[in-house]
């Protein structure tokens, strides 16, 4: 298992062009503000030897964001959330996810089959997410209080740290 990086957010969840995930760059401004360190992968050259580096940070982050906006079908974040939180948590529940699953879309997402998808999918995860009955999943409205919740959750981490030195196996660590 790897090693908790205390401190660092993972910004998972709908990525796309800044007009689908602007949500990206005002938790950015936030967090650059107050020195917090994050983890985007949503970038322009994105490759598949990208992947390595969000699994280790979906492994690893100690808090994990997973906004799924109407902006989008969602279909592949979707999944992600479903797959990769469940296997987070069975490995590992000293860390927090925030999840946000709107749960319509917007109205310029006319494919009627992909619609109807996407909302079929949308249900299932939240309900799923719903019944799971874990303390470090937190399931949240709307984009203010996902923001306003991990900047709580990252205070509590770091307050939480300085204990570290006390844990023999030495599991918590600020990501250098």
């Amino acid at each position: 298992m790897g090693r908790l990086c205390v401190g660092m957010f993972g910004m998972f969840g709908t990525c796309g062009t800044q007009l689908q995930s602007p949500w990206r760059a005002a938790f950015k401004k936030v967090y650059g503000e107050r020195g917090v360190e994050f983890f985007d992968p949503q970038k322009e050259d994105w490759k598949p030897e990208d992947a390595d580096l969000e699994a280790e940070h979906l492994a690893e982050d100690q808090i994990i964001l997973f906004p799924i906006t109407a902006a989008t079908y969602g279909l592949g974040s979707l999944s992600e959330v479903g797959f990769s939180i469940l296997q987070a948590i069975k490995l590992d529940d000293r860390r927090d996810f925030i999840v946000l699953i709107d749960k319509h879309l917007d109205d310029s997402l006319n494919d009627e089959q992909l619609v109807k998808e996407s909302q079929r999918s949308r249900a299932l995860v939240r309900k799923h997410l719903e019944k799971l009955r874990l303390d470090n999943i937190y399931v949240v409205e709307t984009l203010d209080e996902m923001l306003e919740m991990s900047i709580e959750l990252y205070e509590l981490a770091e307050r939480k740290s300085r204990f570290a030195k006390f844990n023999p196996h030495n599991l918590h660590v600020l990501r250098t």
